[in-house]
């Protein structure tokens, strides 16, 4: 079972990396618009577009940043969840 909840960490994790990677191509958008920002952004925005347009200040989405947290949260409860486990 511990393997398992591993493995689900993992992936978890490397999904963390691709969020942040996608939060960073918007700033550089002739990236984005590449095969490899396409595909970023079609596996971050699943997630990402629940949160999109909360909190808004002028031009900023603020709302990604609260994603973010939000999913970091998750992976520490995950990650003392396999530390506790036998």
């Amino acid at each position: 079972m511990k393997l398992f909840f591993t493995i689900v960490f993992y992936a978890l994790q490397a999904y963390y990396f691709v969020l942040i990677a996608s939060i960073l191509l918007s700033w550089l958008p002739e990236i984005k618009k590449s095969k490899i920002g396409q595909f970023i952004d079609q596996l971050a925005s699943p997630y990402l577009r629940f949160f999109r347009g909360w909190i808004v200040i002028g031009m900023f989405d603020l709302t990604t940043i609260v994603g973010i947290l939000l999913f970091q949260f998750g992976l520490s409860m995950v990650s003392q969840m396999i530390n506790m486990m036998p």
